[in-house]
């Protein structure tokens, strides 16, 4: 039952923002050649927006701004960000944590949180990592998605809609959270070096280059068997994509908005992926997108 609800409500979703948006997709132009000021380090995608950290540590946000997710401008000496549906999430060089946008599950309650060196945003709930390699989370915790209080020895996670996963030292992954769709079923996993979460799928990637994935597989998002020489990987709500070892991409999934279109991307350091968009950080500093981008969220050629 929760299946059929869950695809019902992506096919209401999606037709419905075809109807609003008429398609509109987002294909950025080439940036400038001259090198950006201060360049972007690290990008997020959330729903319907996407967020950049620079290297002067301020951040810069575009897209769908209901409930603030996009006040990002006064954050200074930033380090990280992710970006959830409805909320943003920002890692600051003294280990602690701000955000910004929706609260009402608690998503936002990270004031108190020390000794932070990463953190994940899913849908209603943000996931730390603390130096320890001990987890904390905040927020929706209707599926347990937020039980990671005896994790131990992490070195990273994901947060995805209702599922949190975290790749441990030995290369070994944990998972919890929803798991109607196999999503959390990563316990056989071994030599993983990134896990990414999207809506109902879970992605891992090995140390050989090669990917893994798990969960709902509707559209062909876990179709990654084949991949090879991949450096990281980032998981959207239906769709997966890949950073190759020369800076190439790959991509599977839903591409009805273009959110796939990666394929005449060069000098690929790091990607995100949302709902319905794709966002890549060049190695100077530079971004593109495509997707789409009825909310402004690809409207990163400025940056």
């Amino acid at each position: 039952m929760r299946k059929i609800l869950y695809l019902a409500r992506v096919s209401i979703f999606l037709v419905t923002v075809a109807l609003i948006a008429g398609m509109v997709s987002c294909d950025q132009p080439a940036p400038p050649l001259e090198p950006a000021l201060y360049p972007i380090t690290q990008v997020a995608c959330g729903e319907h927006h996407t967020v950049g950290v620079k290297s002067d540590g301020t951040v810069v946000a575009v897209g769908d701004n209901d409930y603030g997710k996009c006040y990002v401008g006064g954050w200074t000496d930033t380090i990280g960000v992710d970006a959830g549906y409805f909320h943003t999430v920002g890692l600051e060089t003294d280990g602690t944590v701000v955000a910004m946008g929706r609260g009402n599950d608690g998503q936002r309650n990270v004031g108190g949180w020390t000794d932070i060196v990463r953190v994940a945003a899913g849908s209603s709930h943000t996931v730390g990592l603390k130096t320890d390699g001990t987890v904390v989370a905040t927020g929706w915790n209707g599926a347990g998605q937020c039980d990671v209080g005896g994790w131990m020895d992490i070195t990273q996670f994901a947060a995805g809609y209702g599922h949190t996963v975290g790749l441990k030292t030995d290369g070994t992954v944990v998972a919890t959270g929803l798991n109607y769709d196999g999503q959390c079923d990563v316990g056989g996993w071994m030599d993983i070096i990134q896990v990414a979460a999207g809506y109902s799928h879970t992605v891992g990637l090995k140390f050989d280059g090669t990917v893994v994935a798990v969960g709902y597989n509707g559209f062909g998002q876990c179709d990654v068997g084949n991949w090879t020489g991949i450096n990281q990987v980032a998981a959207g709500s239906l769709h997966t994509v890949g950073v190759k070892s020369d800076g190439t991409m790959v991509a599977v999934g839903y591409n009805s908005y273009g959110q796939r279109d990666v394929d005449g991307w060069t000098d690929i350091i790091q990607v995100a992926a949302g709902l319905g968009h794709t966002v890549g950080v060049k190695s100077e500093g530079t971004v593109v997108a495509v997707g789409w981008n009825g909310a402004g969220q690809c409207d990163v050629g400025g940056w």
